[in-house]
């Protein structure tokens, strides 16, 4: 499964072909907080990682998610990930805990969908 690195907005449709393209109904990626760019696709959210740390991010600003095109703008994401484990960043579940982080890769990822 291809993996797509998203720099500049792209339609919500183009968000739920990949998800056809790989679970059906969501999509996994990660984010870089800092360069405020996506990975999405693939197997496993480390495949998306592997993707952005090869494009020059570095590894502690990236998080895992999933996101559901046909959900809601509130409940679209789901901030559950292996690669977001690191207690070294205070994060010592899948579940990503920090609110202020979460609401980052919210509003990155709203900012990178053209909604119509």
């Amino acid at each position: 499964m291809k993996i797509k690195i998203i720099e500049k907005a792209t339609t919500i449709s183009e968000f739920r072909q990949m998800a056809q393209e790989t679970f059906g109904d969501f999509v996994k990626g990660v984010c870089d907080l800092e360069k405020r760019i996506l990975a999405l696709g693939g197997e496993l959210h480390s495949d998306c990682l592997d993707e952005l740390i090869e494009y020059g991010c570095e590894p502690k600003n990236i998080w895992g998610f999933n996101f559901f095109p046909d959900f809601s703008k509130e409940k679209n994401i789901e901030f559950t990930s292996l690669i977001n484990i690191r207690p070294n960043l205070g994060n010592r579940s899948m579940e990503i805990e920090s609110k202020e982080i979460k609401n980052k890769i919210t509003e990155i990822i709203n900012s990178l969908i053209i909604w119509s």
